[in-house]
Order: structure tokens, then C-alpha cells, then sequence
């Protein structure tokens, strides 16, 4: 957005995301493919040993995927037993975000945003939770996910949570990276109030308020959904194992975390609206006290010309052709009379 200070875009871009060392047979749109055993140990897999690892009965598979392609999907459906209508989606992207029960599994949908050349572009993350799998699919504008893999392998210990426990990390991270965001806005709103309350009229200001207030609203409609998937999830029924109470406690920080930061963009579009209902205010003023100013210097002006349009006039008797004073006193009169409007108007302020 021009005009705008945001923060800077991800490295790894949406196109190109970010991966660790892809393992041999893997196709591209596979970022990451890893099981953790019951130790919370980190093993790079192929997708055709996941079979292999699920039927061991140790710890659960992690696989990230960006923009896959069907034969993936179709190839990860086979294997976890994914319902059809959630792999369709998670296909087709393009979907709100929600939380639903399929069976022995989870289909999470979140919005996920990213600064790309200084503007913001959304995508969406689709979540496949069983009870021993995580599948993430990132679909549009995403940061990568690797820091969060890494920040979950140095924590074994809350690895042994199993795939919900990631499924939280993921969120968080998708959470906490509208703030930054947000915060962006907020100093973005702080520089404009100098144009706001300027005495000039600048139409680049209004369209910059313009612009805050469009991308608020859009962010809005990503954030507000994402509260009531996190509500449902803290209220799933325990004994379905897919997200079990010790989990939920993370989710609960999740869902204070994007409360904050709602509260924060509500505040920002009040505070956008008060600024161009202010600014068209003070555009508004501005314009009557130069109408008050082009008035007043009129009634300045109207009084000796209706005096002096006089003599244009075809009389036979004009006051000051036999009579030597009378043309100074109509000088003197009609300075008089233009001395008395401008001390009345100056003292209405309209001068």
C-alpha cells in the first residue's frame, strides 16, 4: 500500500515457500514429512512409508504440503482415511474458516496473511487431525511453517501430546502474525493525523484512510471466524482423543491472543472512521471560512460600487457638480462606510 510503513515481507515468498531438505521420492509440493516417535524424536519419511509408521504404533506423522496437487491428496486420503468432502476442499481452497468432525478426524480451515511488496494478500491453511497425523495444507499468501516445526522439536516433551498439540502450535503461529500487522496499521494511523488535522486540504490523506480502513475490514472477516473455530475446539468432547484437555489449555491462549487482536482492529476501524468523518469535517469548515472571507470581501467591494454606479446614471442635479465639497464628502463617505464593514467583519471573525 503505498504510503503505507508495514512491516517487511517473509523471506521465503508464497510462491517459493520455505522447506527443510526435502527427502528423496517426495514430490515438490511436500514440505516437510516427518514422524515423531514416542520419545518426540524427529524421522524425515517418504510418503510411501507412512503406512510403514502408522501400523508401528509409535508417535504420529507430520506432513506439510504447499498447493499440492490431487495425486498427493488422493495419495494422503488413501492413507489416513480422509473423508472426501474435506480432501474436496482442502483441494479446492476457497473455503471459510471452520472447524468439522469427519469420523476419527479433524478438518480445521483457518486465514492465514502475509506482506508481500508491501501490501497484504491472504491465504488459507486446511488441517487434517487424527489421532496419530497432522496434515497442513497452505494454500495462497503463507508464511512457512518451519519455524514452528522447529519450535515443537525443542519441546519433546509436549511432543508426547501428540498431533493436536501441533495442530496448536499452527495456530499460533497463524495467530500471532496478525499482530504485527495490526500494530503496523495503528502507526500507520499515528503518521496520518498530522495530514488529518493539517490545515490544507490533502486528497492522498483520505485516500490513505481509505485504504487502512478497506484492509481493516478485510482482515476483520479473517480474524472474526477464526474466534469461533477456536471456541469450538476448546469445546470439543474429550473422549474423541483429538484434542484432549491439556491441549485445550493452549488453544484457550490462542483464542485470547485473536480476541486481542480483534479488539485491536475494531479499534482501528472506529478510530479510521472518526478520522475521515473528522477530516471531512474539518475540509467542511475550512470551506465555510473562505466562503465567510470571499463574503465578506464582497460586501467590502458591493458597497462602494452601488455608491460610485450612482454617477453612471442620466440625472440633471448631481450633488457635487455645483457645490465644491460635496465630491471629497463622497470619498470620505464611501472610505467611511468601507473603514465600518471591515471592523464589523474582522470582529465576526470573518476577516
Amino acid at each position: 500500500m503505498a504510503g503505507m510503513s508495514l512491516p517487511a515481507s517473509d523471506p521465503s515468498s508464497p510462491t517459493q515457500p520455505a522447506s527443510t531438505e526435502a527427502v528423496p521420492g517426495n514430490p515438490g509440493c511436500v514440505i516437510n514429512c516427518v514422524h515423531y516417535d514416542d520419545q518426540g524424536k524427529r524421522h524425515d519419511i517418504s510418503l510411501d512409508a507412512i503406512s510403514e509408521v502408522i501400523a508401528s504404533d509409535d508417535g504420529f506423522v507430520w506432513v506439510g504440503l504447499y498447493d499440492p496437487d490431487e495425486a498427493v491428496l488422493l495419495k494422503l486420503q488413501e492413507e489416513f482415511c480422509l473423508h472426501d468432502l474435506a480432501v474436496e476442499d482442502a483441494r479446492n481452497a476457497h473455503q471459510r474458516p471452520k472447524a468439522e468432525t469427519y469420523g476419527n478426524s479433524l478438518f480445521v480451515v483457518v486465514n492465514t496473511a502475509q506482506m508481500v511488496d508491501q501490501r497484504i494478500q491472504y491465504g488459507e491453511t486446511h488441517a487434517f487431525v487424527g489421532p496419530r497425523f497432522l496434515v497442513t495444507v497452505r494454500h495462497g499468501a503463507s508464511l512457512s511453517y518451519a519455524p514452528v516445526r522447529a519450535r515443537v522439536e525443542r519441546e519433546p516433551d509436549l511432543l508426547k501430546m501428540g498431533p493436536s498439540y501441533c495442530l496448536y502450535a499452527v495456530l499460533d503461529f497463524v495467530v500471532d502474525n496478525y499482530l504485527p500487522i495490526t500494530l503496523s496499521f495503528r502507526d500507520t494511523l499515528d503518521l496520518l493525523e498530522k495530514d488529518i488535522f493539517a490545515d490544507s486540504y490533502k486528497r492522498s490523506t483520505v485516500v490513505h484512510l481509505y485504504e487502512l480502513k478497506r484492509e481493516l475490514n478485510k482482515m476483520r472477516m479473517a480474524v472474526a471466524p477464526l474466534q469461533d473455530v477456536l471456541s469450538q475446539l476448546r469445546r470439543y468432547p474429550p473422549e474423541s482423543g483429538l484434542v484432549p484437555d491439556e491441549v485445550k489449555l493452549y488453544i484457550r491462549d490462542v483464542h485470547d491472543h485473536a480476541v486481542r487482536i480483534s479488539d485491536v482492529i475494531d479499534t482501528l476501524r472506529e478510530m479510521l472512521g472518526t478520522a475521515l468523518s473528522v477530516n471531512l469535517s474539518l475540509v467542511t469548515l475550512a470551506q465555510g471560512e473562505t466562503v465567510k472571507r470571499l463574503g465578506a470581501w464582497a460586501a467590502l467591494l458591493a458597497a462602494p460600487t452601488l455608491i460610485t454606479s450612482w454617477y453612471g446614471m442620466n440625472f440633471t442635479h448631481m450633488p457635487e457638480l455645483d457645490k465644491p465639497w460635496a465630491y471629497p464628502l463622497v470619498i470620505i463617505g464611501v472610505g467611511a462606510v468601507c473603514v465600518g464593514l471591515y471592523r464589523l467583519f474582522k470582529r465576526a471573525k470573518w476577516l
